[in-house]
């Protein structure tokens, strides 16, 4: 069902149109979870080692497709708000096939790179083989992440975040099932894992591209839609290239970091796999938040209602501090026991290695998280150079305290201490764009309608 979200209370707008995405990430990001769970309590220390040693590298990968993502939905939802239908069609249609394009390119270099990218992260050769392998099958399901991204990012942009909800709760659950089904029934080790989730995202992918094409039918735009328009796309680029050089970079700085993790051995880089899938599950939860948050800003931006961005401001920073903060008591207090969920019994060094993270980062939630509600403010308005400002000043801090510190006698401490300098500067660079912006003018407060 398609939503307007530029009329209704924000509180009660945002929280009806968030929570079934909020619900839909944290599902998307149980096929990296189980994947670990599985290789690290079914296969071993080193399958964990190599799931999460890979998952660094999908993330470049995952970051392409996000900004496709980004670019249609927030394109759309302009479209959408503005009441342009056939623009809102033509601009599926435009991204659908920029992402055809951008996806066919990734294989290519994903087929080719991959194994010489693993050797200069130093990947140790216990692990080195099972790494190649996931990479392979991953890269075989690009083109099911990239059409499903870009299917929840339409839904996204016309107000409907139930729909893809439905399709990764299911999916989501299926691939636990079939982890456990090809790995402990059919002994096929690290590609039993790598197989399931390609079976199952390439369902959800299929089945939301059937229903994105149906939903575009039942849109009336009065005349036929062109499949093509240079300057849409000009348009979509704009907001999808700097998505991905942001989502890429985080990338390239993740691996770079994970590259000087591996120098510590299979103990540490498995400690540091369940962790930073933990950690990765809060961050997505608050990006999550944040994207409702643009789709929300383009939307009222597209209808020429700032006042209202600034209301979605205040109503998003509530929202996503409600989430942030049991995180942090449960990551800081019980991180060892959420830990043990991917780790044997015996595997004390690595357990260690995921507490001492756990508990170094999670405090700084409250700050990552107002950082990402201010980053979505300025994605819906279109302003991606402040966004990407912001982004690149916690990269380049992360990266450059990591490396100087992994050298000393902190040792990894000092890479992971190197995760809220970043952040906090980061944020306090965001906060100061919002507050800057054209919304922060002083005008009228419009009533606001109760029901949306």
């Amino acid at each position: 069902m398609n939503k307007d979200l530029t009329v209704g209370a924000p509180d009660k707008v945002l929280r009806q149109f968030c929570i079934p995405l909020l619900g839909s990430i944290i599902f998307q990001q149980l096929y990296n979870i189980a994947d670990s769970l599985v290789a690290g309590k079914f296969i071993g220390e080193n399958a964990l080692a190599a799931v999460g040693n890979s998952y660094e590298i999908t993330l470049i990968f995952l970051a392409f497709a996000f900004g496709c993502n980004m670019g249609c939905s927030v394109i759309v939802s302009q479209l959408f708000g503005a009441k342009d239908y056939k623009g809102v069609k033509t601009a599926v249609y435009t991204a659908a096939i920029f992402s055809a394009l951008v996806c066919g390119t990734l294989m290519v270099l994903g087929v080719t790179c991959c194994n010489g990218l693993l050797r200069l992260i130093r990947t140790p050769e216990e692990v080195l083989a099972d790494s190649k392998l996931y990479l392979d099958i991953y890269v075989y399901g690009l083109p099911f992440v990239f059409f499903y991204n870009i299917s929840t990012g339409i839904f996204s942009a016309m107000g409907d975040s139930k729909t893809p909800f439905w399709f990764l709760a299911v999916s989501s659950l299926s691939n636990i099932a079939m982890d456990i089904l090809f790995v402990k029934a059919f002994r096929m080790g690290v590609a039993g894992v790598a197989w399931a989730t390609f079976l199952c995202q390439g369902v959800s992918c299929l089945l939301a591209v059937v229903v994105v094409v149906r939903r575009l039918e039942k849109v009336c735009a009065g005349e036929k839609a062109p499949l093509f328009n240079k300057q849409l796309l000009g348009r979509i680029v704009i907001i999808a290239v700097p998505s991905i050089l942001q989502q890429s970079f985080i990338s390239v700085g993740n691996i770079i970091i994970q590259g000087l993790i591996n120098g510590f051995g299979p103990a540490v880089m498995a400690g540091y796999s369940a962790a930073i899938k933990l950690n990765s599950l809060a961050l997505t939860c608050f990006t999550t938040i944040g994207n409702g948050v643009s789709n929300y800003t383009a939307q009222n931006i597209g209808a020429e209602k700032l006042p209202r961005v600034r209301q979605g401001f205040k109503a998003g920073l509530k929202m996503i501090w409600t989430f942030a903060i049991p995180l942090v008591l449960i990551y800081f207090l019980g991180g060892k026991y959420v830990l043990r969920l991917f780790l044997d019994e015996g595997s004390d060094t690595a357990a260690k290695t995921g507490l001492t993270f756990l508990r170094i980062v999670s405090p700084f939630y409250m700050v990552i998280s107002a950082k990402l509600i201010a980053d979505g403010i300025l994605r819906g308005a279109g302003l991606m150079k402040k966004f990407m400002v912001a982004t690149f000043v916690d990269l380049f801090l992360r990266v450059v305290l990591a490396s100087v510190l992994s050298r000393t006698a902190m040792g990894s401490l000092g890479i992971w201490a190197s995760w809220p300098v970043g952040w906090i500067a980061a944020a306090v660079i965001s906060l100061y764009y919002y507050r800057t912006g054209p919304w922060m003018e002083k005008k009228p407060e419009p009533e606001l309608e109760e029901k949306a």
